[in-house]
């Protein structure tokens, strides 16, 4: 009877360490087009690779709203969420009012500026001067579009809206009927578009002044506020602007251990995400992820920044 037991007991040990020793993890990215999509890719190769214990495998899905679905019915562990989506979502705001997602912030991998690109000879130097001019808030549909005519409510601007494609706001700004428009940015660069405005006429970049920056700080948390350094584009000086950024959050069940492991083996093993997503090169995550982040850290994440000698934000501490 003694051996039987000890035996059952034996079985019982192996089969819980199997079960540890095989926790399978689905991560939920973008459509397989999307450029975001080999990102994941690489975060999956180096979590089965350096992750003991873990397997883990990419879904495609349809981004940040499908993916902050999917983690409030435990249909993946992990995923891409920007961040101002992300902090609408665990606030239960706009799209989520009443339905709020709870997730946990693991890392940020990139920041999207939103720069506000205008002609030179429109004559407005300042987001004030705004005020009337035929300008572009972003794409119809965008989150540029979202955020831009939020951040010009509550900065008190009515600029004169124009709607319309990437293709037909570079058109009209070549040619004069649109003075402006804000467009993401490609880490501390200009998007290709406003390049190419750039090649018919003369642009300047809008920046906050500090006292714009401060309110919006204030009264919209579900943006960052960066400094872009001088050389965005030729001849573009350091300016403020607002942004957002693109990240990874987790179930908040996940395992914490698990976690650590995760964001330990991605922060230190940057040379496969830069090579699959160019953005992430000589990319500082961790800065990042602590001055763009919108929701509390996961517990593992957070430890992995405090071992790193790093000042966990208020905001972003974990609420376990």
């Amino acid at each position: 009877m003694k051996t039987l037991l000890a035996a059952a007991a034996s079985a019982t040990f192996l089969t819980a360490g199997m079960a540890q020793a095989n926790e399978r993890l689905l991560i939920g990215s973008t459509s397989s087009s999307s450029s975001h999509y080999g990102y994941f890719v690489a975060v999956n190769q180096i979590i089965n690779s350096q992750v003991e214990g873990v397997s883990a495998s990419v879904a495609e899905t349809g981004a940040t709203v499908d993916n902050l679905r999917r983690l409030s019915r435990n249909q993946i562990d992990m995923g891409l969420v920007t961040t101002n989506t992300g902090y609408h979502a665990y606030a239960g705001q706009e799209d989520f009012d009443g339905r709020p997602v709870d997730s946990r912030l693991l890392w940020v991998y990139t920041v999207a500026p939103q720069n506000v690109v205008m002609r030179q000879d429109a004559g407005v130097s300042t987001l004030d001067e705004l005020e009337g001019v035929r300008f572009n808030p972003g794409i119809t549909g965008s989150a540029t579009e979202k955020t831009t005519e939020a951040v010009m409510r509550t900065l008190g601007i009515s600029p004169n809206y124009v709607r319309g494609s990437t293709t037909d706001i570079v058109d009209a700004m070549k040619d004069g009927r649109v003075m402006g428009s804000a467009k993401s940015g490609v880490g501390n660069r200009l998007d290709g578009s406003s390049m190419d405005i750039a090649t018919f006429t003369p642009i300047s970049v809008i920046s906050l002044t500090d006292e714009q920056a401060d309110t919006l700080r204030e009264e919209m948390p579900d943006v960052a506020i960066v400094d872009v350094p001088e050389g965005a584009g030729d001849g573009i000086p350091a300016y403020t602007t607002w942004a957002f950024g693109v990240a990874v959050h987790a179930h908040p069940d996940l395992d914490e251990e698990t976690a650590y492991q995760i964001v330990k083996a991605v922060m230190e093993n940057p040379e496969p995400q830069a090579n699959a997503f160019s953005a992430v090169r000589d990319a500082d995550l961790a800065k990042m992820t602590l001055e763009v982040g919108t929701v509390p850290l996961h517990a593992g994440a957070a430890r992995y920044f405090e071992e790193q000698g790093l000042e966990i934000p208020d905001a972003l501490r974990p609420v376990e």
